[in-house]
């Protein structure tokens, strides 16, 4: 049996892992055994970064906060070494980051499981959440589909004003005195 003081530390340290399993968007759990130090230096550059916050997590604490928070689906795959990856603020992220480094290192890092907005997902799911755009591209995209009949409709208007004569950028400016 641990003395107080070490199992007052444990506490404090799963308590603190559950606040941020609960309070985070997404989360991917990795097995980074073989990694290289040079490797790892870069991931953990990308992900800060990114706004992803990184680090080894030892198992039976990780049981332990996951379980308070909910996530029981995990403790199967809470063995050997795990890192976890979370993302505060952009759920894409951390999964984006991840599946991109572990395709380039994937025969020393492998994704083991995840969660995203409460939910814990496999490793399928995290590789598709992966493959998606960052959320940038997917606002712009989505700027860009909202915007097109506007300047769809800013043409078919400019080609009729230059149809019935008047150049549209004379109708646009002021004349010149």
């Amino acid at each position: 049996m641990p003395n107080a003081k070490v199992l007052a530390q444990k506490q404090a340290i799963v308590s603190e892992l559950a606040d941020k399993m609960r309070n985070a968007s997404a989360g991917v759990f990795v097995d980074y055994k073989g990694i290289t130090v040079e490797a790892d230096t870069k991931l953990r550059a990308e992900l800060r970064k990114a706004g992803v916050e990184y680090s080894v997590v030892k198992n039976t604490l990780t049981r332990f906060a996951a379980n308070e928070v909910g996530f029981n689906e995990l403790d199967p795959i809470l063995n050997g070494t795990t890192a976890l990856a979370l993302g505060m603020d952009d759920p894409i992220a951390p999964a984006k980051l991840i599946v991109d480094f572990a395709k380039k290192n994937e025969k020393v890092f492998k994704i083991k499981a995840g969660f995203i907005e409460g939910k814990v997902v496999d490793v399928e799911t995290i590789k598709s959440i992966g493959e998606l755009p960052s959320k940038d591209v997917l606002l712009a995209t989505v700027l860009g589909t909202l915007n097109a009949p506007i300047a769809a409709l800013a043409r078919a208007l400019n080609a009729i004003a230059e149809k019935q004569g008047a150049p549209a950028e004379a109708a646009e400016t002021p004349a010149e005195a």
